[in-house]
């Protein structure tokens, strides 16, 4: 096995990894790239063997506290000769110097065939992450009740995000927000956010992330105001399996399960109200 050249990613480098994932089936949005770079722009690797792209991965810092691992893939051809190891090891290092490893968390959406490959690494299953398709049969509404996030004051929406992700995040959402070709609502109540949701389009129809709300009401405004935009084109959401809503979002709008994953944890796991959480922001994220 030849050694091959580990760099950080570039903007056009973090393109093409998404390309890889659209290639993998993983349906990223089409216009991810610049959100996911703003986020931690040194938290994004490629390995090269002869000068030509081969492998990559993202484990994104968002403070010391929080990381994320995505976008771990090899090449087919390449596959099974340990490049991706290399790849791994190479970015783990770095991050670990970022992070507080006393009181930090590392997690990652692993696909269910590689479940044993991440306990090996120190990797705990914390639940799955079911996705969704949702095929819109009749125009949804948005309801008076939902408002555009721009509407709603940045910092209520750090405040809001902040209780149900493991870190603050602006540099993200900032961004995330307000990508191109996206939606995002939200719903407040006396000056407070009480949920909200965004939907960008991807390499096939679209995906809604996050869905977070406090009830079955509201997440339903904002689903219906979302998908609005949808046209005929399908929209698909991730939910965790352990989520008290996932059978009534199931049942009302006959979403269908397409593909599961496994949200795992290394060092501590956070503590989040799942029950809140409709819908995830990113399997490449977090």
């Amino acid at each position: 096995m030849n050694a091959i050249k580990i760099r950080q990613m570039q903007l056009p480098d973090l393109q093409l990894a998404l390309n890889w994932a659209a290639l993998e089936g993983w349906n990223p949005g089409i216009n991810d790239a610049e959100s996911f770079y703003a986020t931690d722009s040194s938290g994004f690797f490629v390995g090269e063997l002869d000068g030509e792209p081969i492998g990559c991965i993202s484990i994104v810092c968002y403070d010391a506290t929080f990381a994320f691992i995505g976008l771990y893939i090899v090449k087919p051809e390449h596959r099974g000769q340990g490049y991706g190891t290399q790849i791994w090891q190479n970015a783990w290092q770095q991050m670990t110097q970022k992070l507080d490893l006393n009181r930090c968390s590392v997690g990652l959406d692993g696909v269910v065939e590689r479940e044993e490959t991440y306990r090996r690494l120190g990797f705990i299953p914390a639940y799955r992450h079911i996705r969704h398709v949702y095929e819109l049969k009749d125009c949804g509404v948005i309801s008076s009740s939902v408002v555009p996030l721009a509407n709603v004051p940045f910092a209520e929406i750090l405040r809001y995000d902040a209780e149900l992700f493991p870190a603050s995040r602006p540099q993200f959402l900032q961004s995330w927000i307000n990508v191109k070709g996206g939606y995002a609502y939200g719903v407040m109540e006396s000056g407070n956010l009480i949920g909200y949701g965004v939907m960008r389009p991807c390499h096939q129809g679209f995906r809604i992330g996050p869905l977070f709300a406090e009830s079955m009401e509201i997440a339903d405004c904002l689903f219906q105001a979302l998908t609005s935009h949808a046209g005929k084109q399908p929209v698909f959401i991730d939910i965790p399996d352990v989520s008290s809503a996932i059978s009534g979002l199931r049942q009302r709008y006959q979403l269908q399960p397409t593909f599961i994953c496994i949200r795992m944890y290394c060092y501590q796991t956070p503590v989040i109200d799942s029950d809140r959480i409709f819908g995830v922001t990113t399997l490449e994220l977090g």
